[in-house]
């Protein structure tokens, strides 16, 4: 296959013709099985490397009776290999600090440090080597040329710039895109609005960010005077959160913009986090297998289920060399098939996206309840303005969902009329797409503040249910 290595190597220099639709026609549209057999391969390097270079995998495969000689087949690397875990990853730094006993590089050739928040425990530090910065900027571009970008293009990254992978994955993607990049960045006051005057100044071709904050960044535009159509965008892609897989959102998104929508990312551990991406022609997500070998597997025993069931992605790096992830579970939940694809690509895709976090699920009346589910109903409400919140009892003997929802300004002004009808179809809405009853409250527009990153929208709070049941 087309620079296929390990540890990879690529021509810096190389970029296909502009009119071709692959960046590697044989890597992206070989048989399903011709590829497997390359993986193997692949998995056989990845597995005797880090058993030579990682205490880290060398004890937990001893504990589990596996060794790399053992693997002979897709199947063993499923049965015989066991998972690894956030939790794992964490407690491997509090033992080796700072990045743990599975950095598999001398930490002088450390070249990025990137890193998880830390708001809900310990932070977990990313060591990221040269060679893989440079590995994870080819597979970007390569994805982003599927997207439809081209080198000469501009590319507005509408991300924050600090420890969040997303937005330096973009900019080093465009980068080696040859493209022009604008990592505007976000998260400073005001900044919405002027994100709004440059996008409407420069007219960039493509835009990345989350999809909460596009709808934010219309909203704003809009109030500025500026039709968001006109910034002349063709392609946008986003991650962060589910959205862009969810036809409310995309299509809330396509109708603002005028504009592709595309859904993209795995999870920062995994950069190149766009190993999970849509193209230009199929919408929902790709698996592009040869990057990152993606399993979706059974919640408890992680095992893959068949093509056409729901599961959690568990992933493996094929291009890593500093801190590679070996099965790393990732706790979301998706549902994956293996069809043919509108752009000739050979991978199995999640045609839906992924659904959330299976922490995320909520649990109402045992009807099990994702929040991308409650967005995508809502967006399709006529009258919804742009902004929800969901709030959850578990009290009492019955659980109760009330979701509150903003009223666009035509609604609101119609008075109690206007809330009445809105609050009626939301209700009915929801009903026929979640099966079951919600209190909806009928709010203001701009109760809600706005985001230029991942949403929130989820409230578990007794005392906000007592309240607000109160009212209502």
């Amino acid at each position: 296959m087309e620079q296929w290595s390990y540890p990879p190597r690529f021509d810096a220099d190389y970029l296909p013709p502009a009119d071709q639709r692959y960046w590697f026609p044989k890597r992206e549209t070989m048989p399903a099985g011709e590829r497997e057999a390359a993986i193997l391969k692949r998995l056989q390097e990845v597995t005797r490397y880090a058993w030579e270079k990682s205490p880290f995998y060398r004890r937990k495969w001893e504990e589990a009776g596996f060794h790399p000689e053992q693997l002979k087949s897709l199947e063993d690397f499923e049965s015989r290999v066991p998972v690894i875990t956030k939790k794992d990853l964490r407690e491997a730094q509090a033992r080796a600090p700072q990045f743990g006993d599975y950095l598999c590089i001398p930490e002088s050739e450390v070249h990025h440090i990137h890193g998880t928040s830390g708001t809900t425990g310990r932070p977990t530090a990313f060591a990221i080597g040269r060679g893989d910065w440079d590995a994870i900027a080819n597979a970007h571009a390569r994805i982003m040329w599927a997207m439809g970008m081209r080198p000469g293009d501009t590319i507005f990254i509408a991300a924050i710039f600090s420890l969040y992978m997303g937005s330096w994955g973009a900019l080093i993607g465009a980068e080696r895109l040859r493209a022009k990049a604008f990592p505007f960045g976000a998260g400073a006051p005001g900044m919405t609005a002027r994100a709004a005057m440059w996008l409407d100044m420069v007219r960039p071709s493509a835009f990345y960010g989350t999809p909460s904050f596009a709808l934010h960044l219309a909203e704003t535009a809009i109030a500025e005077g500026l039709d968001p159509r006109k910034f002349g965008l063709k392609t946008m892609f986003f991650s962060g959160e589910p959205g862009a897989s969810v036809p409310g959102v995309r299509d809330k998104i396509m109708d603002a913009y005028g504009a592709k929508v595309m859904d993209c990312g795995s999870m920062a551990e995994m950069s190149p986090w766009m190993n999970v991406a849509g193209s230009a022609e199929t919408p929902g997500m790709l698996l592009w297998q040869d990057v990152v070998y993606t399993e979706v597997c059974d919640a408890v025993k992680f095992q893959r289920v068949p093509y056409g069931q729901r599961g959690t992605p568990v992933y493996t790096h094929l291009e890593r060399t500093s801190q590679p992830m070996i099965r790393l579970v990732s706790g979301d939940l998706t549902e994956w098939r293996n069809d043919p694809t509108p752009c000739g690509r050979t991978y199995p895709t999640l045609p839906r996206g992924i659904f959330g976090r299976i922490d995320d699920m909520f649990t109402i009346r045992g009807e099990n309840v994702y929040p991308s589910e409650v967005d995508a109903a809502v967006n399709q409400i006529k009258g919804y303005g742009g902004e929800h919140r969901i709030v959850i009892s578990r009290e009492g003997a019955m659980d109760e969902l009330l979701i509150r929802i903003e009223a666009d300004a035509d609604t609101h002004g119609r008075g109690s009329d206007g809330t009445t009808d809105l609050r009626n179809q939301a209700a009915h809405h929801l009903q026929r797409m979640l099966g079951l009853r919600a209190k909806i409250e009928i709010c203001a527009p701009g109760t809600f503040p706005r985001t230029d990153f991942k949403a929130r929208r989820v409230v578990d709070d007794r005392e906000v249910f007592r309240e607000m049941n109160a009212r209502l």
